[in-house]
């Protein structure tokens, strides 16, 4: 028999798979990014179930509202989504279908050799305080994750520089020819 948990779990995760299907199958850009910002909640919804509400509030304070909001402002900036129906097509989506059946074979073969999936994690003598300062040293550590971190800002503040330089409108000049 199957625990409120658990139920609540496997919707969660439908929820989040159909979304994410959803996101990579629609033909508007704009309902894309709409069903991305549907399947970053519903992971939100299994970090809650288990019991990682920290890395919840993470996800939907920085994925769904910096990341997701961003991306709509791009795709609004750089396309006319109301007037402009265009139908996006990959030439080479067979690549794509075998690399991604290739990594379910390999997450498979991962998960069935794995012995431990039955036990139940140890429980850590750490209190959750100790556990987010240390997570917040490690982010502002020289010898840790302040690198990453600081790149990951550069390439989001390049993207939305990029789209802005993108969706600026073009001037005609005297002699004819565009100028940005």
């Amino acid at each position: 028999m199957l625990t409120l948990m658990q139920v609540a779990f496997l919707v969660a995760a439908l929820l989040t798979l159909i979304a994410a299907l959803m996101t990579v199958t629609s033909p508007s850009i704009v309902h894309s990014a709409l069903w991305l910002i549907l399947t970053l909640g519903g992971i939100a919804i299994l970090f809650v179930l288990l019991n990682a509400g920290f890395l919840a509030v993470v996800q939907v304070a920085i994925y769904i509202d910096a990341i997701a909001i961003m991306i709509i402002i791009v795709v609004m900036l750089t396309h006319d989504p109301v007037h402009r129906q265009t139908h996006q097509e990959n030439k080479v989506w067979w690549g794509a279908a075998v690399a991604a059946i290739l990594l379910l074979v390999g997450l498979v073969v991962i998960f069935t050799q794995t012995p431990s999936l039955g036990i139940d994690a140890p429980l850590i003598a750490r209190t959750q305080e100790t556990i987010l300062k240390d997570l917040g040293q490690a982010l502002v550590d020289v010898d840790q994750f302040i690198l990453p971190f600081e790149i990951a800002s550069v390439l989001l503040l390049a993207a939305m520089i990029g789209s802005i330089i993108v969706a600026w409108p073009k001037q005609d000049t005297p002699s004819g020819e565009v100028e940005r």
